[in-house]
């Protein structure tokens, strides 16, 4: 029988352990194999596919749904759902969705919604949980950069929106690495988001959409929060 648990391992909820090299491992709820660098003591592991199956497909209804132009208030409403774990790699398609929808809403696009969130669905799955601490890219800056390129209909070929995509990457990026670790899906989420919403004003000026101030909600399901070092928890914004 599986828990519902925020963090850690999602069969039995202790906290899972990284390794530096990747072994071979069989994942308990469909059976396919891979290698992965994480491990429950108990010898638990779930692929990304099952990891982030529910949380996905409750972002592509929402956002498909949605009337926002607001991209971090849809982020802190996704976030609240049980759905989205409180790690795990549907923030990359969580940021990359909920930018599409808030400026598809923005500029009166909504036709293009269902084609824009089901190719950034198709583009975060490759997007491995546990990137950052991997591969050094955090997937939640990747999404923006998924984001962007599917706005402008970027490809390996382009020539100004091929730069863009990569500066909005590397901007979040930057931003998340300044903060440090280790990792918090939320911050990340919520930095990343700050950074896109910035580029794309100078790469669209006047462009009418919003972004509301964030504050975190899950420090305390969090247990390697970063307290008031974060910028998003309670006791920073309080100082």
């Amino acid at each position: 029988m599986t828990h519902t648990v925020d963090t850690g391992c999602l069969i039995c909820g202790q906290e899972l352990t990284y390794a530096q090299s990747a072994r071979a491992v069989t994942c308990v709820l469909c059976g396919s194999r891979a290698m992965s660098t994480a491990a429950c003591p108990s010898g638990h592991y779930v692929c990304d596919a099952c990891h982030a199956a529910r949380g996905v497909d409750v972002i592509e209804r929402l956002c498909a749904a949605s009337s926002s132009t607001d991209p971090v208030a849809l982020a802190t409403e996704l976030m609240r759902s049980p759905a989205i774990a409180m790690h795990g790699p549907e923030h990359h398609y969580l940021v990359a969705a909920v930018l599409l929808t808030a400026l598809d809403n923005a500029q009166g696009q909504r036709e293009r919604k269902p084609a824009d969130l089901a190719e950034a669905r198709r583009r975060a799955a490759k997007v491995l949980g546990g990137f950052c601490g991997t591969h050094g890219s955090c997937g939640a800056a990747v999404g923006t950069g998924i984001f962007w390129s599917i706005t402008t209909g970027a490809t390996p070929l382009s020539e100004g929106c091929w730069g863009q995509s990569n500066r909005i990457t590397a901007r979040a990026l930057f931003s998340i690495a300044e903060h440090g670790g280790p990792r918090c899906c939320k911050r990340d989420t919520y930095l990343a988001l700050a950074e896109a919403v910035a580029e794309v004003e100078t790469f669209t000026p006047g462009v009418a959409w919003t972004a509301s101030t964030p504050r975190c909600e899950h420090s305390e399901r969090n247990r390697q929060c970063l307290g008031e070092r974060c910028p998003f928890h309670a006791g920073a914004r309080a100082k």
